[in-house]
């Protein structure tokens, strides 16, 4: 009966991992690009679909359009985003230099970051909320005992405590990653 929570809360913690890698750090990595929506033909569509994004040193990205034709969307896309950074193209491919972090932008992504995940917390609160009500109501209507209801409470709360210490892990690294510079 737990097995449903817990996968959920694996979920929350794997939507939580995606949320961080789209957060700049001081160092270029491919997956800064992947909420960036490029108008392809009238539709939006991923980055990582149109183009091939590389990192050839610590602070550049080159990404690579499929379609020369898309560098100037490319770049549209790129300058709309949250990720303040200035690409430059040649014609054929689009070159990105990421500039390090400011000490005051530092701190604002390490307290986004947090926001994020407290968000994920109260997911995972939100789950075990949903859990033990679905125990209460099976206990009420009499298909679990009291004691397994106190069983199962229980072993929904060490699933909760063990998926909010994973969150704080992770918080802490991503923290430490962005303000290490």
């Amino acid at each position: 009966m737990i097995e449903p929570h817990a996968e959920r809360m694996k979920k929350s913690i794997v939507a939580l991992k995606e949320e961080f890698n789209t957060i700049r750090t001081g160092r270029a990595s491919a997956s800064l690009f992947d909420k960036i929506r490029v108008d392809y033909y009238g539709e939006k569509t991923p980055l990582s679909q149109v183009a091939t994004v590389s990192i050839p040193e610590a602070r550049l990205v080159v990404i690579q359009p499929w379609d020369k034709a898309l560098i100037v969307e490319i770049e549209k896309a790129i300058h709309k985003s949250e990720l303040s950074l200035n690409p430059s193209n040649d014609g054929k491919v689009i070159r990105i230099a990421i500039p390090p972090l400011t000490e005051e932008r530092r701190k604002e992504l390490a307290k986004h970051a947090k926001a994020i995940a407290e968000q994920s917390r109260v997911a995972i609160r939100n789950i075990r909320r949903d859990g033990n009500d679905e125990f209460k109501k099976a206990e009420k209507d009499s298909s679990l005992t009291e004691d397994q209801l106190k069983t199962l409470e229980d072993d929904l709360q060490k699933v909760t405590d063990s998926s909010v210490a994973e969150i704080n892990a992770i918080l802490e690294e991503k923290e430490n990653e962005i303000l290490e510079g």
